[in-house]
């Protein structure tokens, strides 16, 4: 009975969902079967890789009384950031983290689980931890207590001050490799291979955002949205590129509706347990939290029109075999035979220009126009 119990809690490993990083895997399955799980964690690697996930599955697993079951309704708290021993910690200044949030930190460490046996604190960007804000919180660090563990995250260990890494054991996520990341993408999901070469391309090449994105349908029919108002520029008048802009971030706002109906199981969450100033801290992260994603979801769609303009550029150049949207290859032909190379080069560039106003806060809507506008002139 005991092997049967044990088979089961192994085959429902939270870590197993983490895509294309087998030696994080074993490694973290290892330390927590072993009871040798560190007090503080230094997860380096780049966008995409899996660090939050595998700091999530980590927290399950330290959570759960069966090991991260994914299931139980600590499980279920850990994935919507309800569960009130565990805490993920953005920035809240402009230049990084506050001495404030550090002290709340650091006090809230020497307070006992609430409904746990450990505390989970995950610093999401450890790079921008510097100054009064990392000297405050260098002793918790290093001495946190036997009920409280840190995980702190990067894209690099070099951009993480000394005094940290020399505390923190470090745990190295690889770069998925294009053809891994395809592969995975299709065993996990049952895509063809077309399909998830789209999804790594319109999600920035993160096999974690692609997987999301091929188990959305909204997502995907954006996608052809999208593609169909830039095939159809080159016929539209002033109104009708104004009009496909207001459609563009509509779609976004209708994917935020999902995001949204998310956000509210986690305040009725968190009610359960947290203090109303825990809970104002809460609308306000979730209020950020959806800002990002409408800025993500808004990205994904400037993805999709670089992903058809390349497609574009790269027929016109002779180079039929590196097409990514093969499913449009004859809407793609259409423009191909007749716009310059040229051309497409700065309707490409219209695109980063947009990307760069947005991430400046320039006007969404006009940063949209003003690109349809410029891609326009170049498909005429």
């Amino acid at each position: 009975m005991s092997q049967r119990n044990t088979h089961d809690t192994q085959s429902a490993s939270p870590f197993d969902s983490l895509v294309g990083q087998p030696l994080v895997t074993a490694f973290l399955k290892a330390a927590v079967a072993e009871q040798r799980v560190s007090q503080a964690y230094l997860f380096v690697g780049p966008v995409g890789s899996g660090k939050t996930e595998a700091a999530k599955a980590l927290a399950k697993a330290l959570l759960c009384v069966q090991e991260g079951c994914g299931s139980c309704d600590d499980c279920r708290r850990v994935a919507r950031q309800t569960h009130p021993d565990f805490h993920l910690i953005e920035p809240l200044g402009v230049d990084g983290y506050l001495a404030e949030q550090m002290r709340e930190l650091i006090h809230d460490a020497t307070l006992a689980p609430i409904r746990a046996k450990k505390k989970i604190y995950v610093i999401t960007r450890a790079d921008l931890l510097r100054g009064v804000p990392a000297n405050a919180f260098l002793k918790t660090l290093e001495e946190p207590g036997s009920s409280v563990a840190f995980i702190l995250m990067s894209r690099t260990r070099d951009s993480v001050m000394e005094t940290l890494l020399s505390r923190c054991q470090i745990v190295a996520f690889r770069r998925i490799p294009q053809k891994e990341a395809v592969d995975l993408l299709c065993s996990l999901t049952n895509s063809s291979e077309k399909e998830a070469r789209i999804a790594l391309a319109v999600t920035g090449d993160s096999p974690h955002r692609a997987y999301g994105y091929l188990r959305s349908s909204t997502r995907r029919n954006t996608r052809m949205m999208v593609i169909e108002k830039i095939e159809r520029l080159s016929d539209s008048d002033d109104l009708e590129v104004l009009t496909a802009a207001k459609e563009l971030l509509t779609a976004v706002k209708a994917l935020l509706d999902e995001a949204r109906i998310q956000q509210e199981q986690q305040l009725i969450d968190g009610r359960d347990y947290l203090s109303k100033t825990a809970m104002n801290a809460l609308e306000r992260r979730l209020k950020r939290e959806l800002s990002s994603r409408e800025r993500e979801l808004i990205y994904e769609e400037l993805a999709v029109v670089q992903s058809w303009l390349r497609d574009c550029l790269l027929l016109r150049a002779g180079q039929p075999d590196e097409l990514i949207n093969t499913d449009c290859s004859y809407l793609i032909s259409q423009t191909a035979s007749r716009v310059f190379e040229s051309n497409l080069v700065r309707a490409l560039k219209a695109v980063d220009r947009a990307k760069e106003q947005i991430h400046y806060n320039v006007s969404v809507q006009l940063a949209i126009e003003v690109m349809l506008f410029s891609i326009r002139e170049e498909l005429t």
